[in-house]
Parts: structure tokens; sequence; C-alpha cells
């Protein structure tokens, strides 16, 4: 698995690197409010929250595929089962 390393910009922004060896890449990720206390609650951190979404993504697609700039939310549009699934690494 690629190394990922998660940045806050702001409590809702974060700027994610995905490194393969000298081969990297950098993503803007928003993370709303709401969706993250409805996912991490008291179990977890918005970091976590966006390092296992990104560990999600990289089980499905690779890094060239994700997008460079998006709101985590619409994770769920192109792989229905995230939310679920986060819930349980969250807990994990």
């Amino acid at each position: 698995m690629p190394k990922i390393d998660v940045q806050a910009e702001s409590d809702a922004v974060f700027v994610v690197t995905i490194a393969d060896g000298d081969d990297q890449t950098t993503h803007r990720v928003t993370v709303p409010s709401a969706f993250a206390d409805g996912l991490v609650g008291e179990a977890g951190s918005r970091e976590e929250l966006v390092r296992l979404s990104f560990e999600f993504l990289l089980e499905r697609e690779p890094k060239e595929s994700i997008l460079r700039e998006f709101d985590i939310t619409v994770i769920a549009r192109y792989f229905p089962e995230y939310e679920d699934e986060l819930r349980g690494r969250l807990r994990a």
C-alpha cells in the first residue's frame, strides 16, 4: 500500500499526498462538519477519516484515478458501500 500523508489546511480542508516510491499524487479534500460528525463521532479524528477514506479508495482504484480536488461525500456516489465500510474501519 502506498504511503498516505494527511495534512489539515483547516478544520474542513485536507491536503493528501500519496507516495509510491518516487511517484506521488496530491489531493485536496473538503470534509463537511455534519458528514464528519456523523461518521467519526468520538471514534476518531477527521484526519483519520480522510486517511481511511484514501485507503478505501486505493483498494479500488489507482492513485492517479482519484480526483485531485473533491468533497469527501462524493465517494459514496461512486462506491455505495463507502459509509458503511468506513464506520466499521473507524470502530476497529
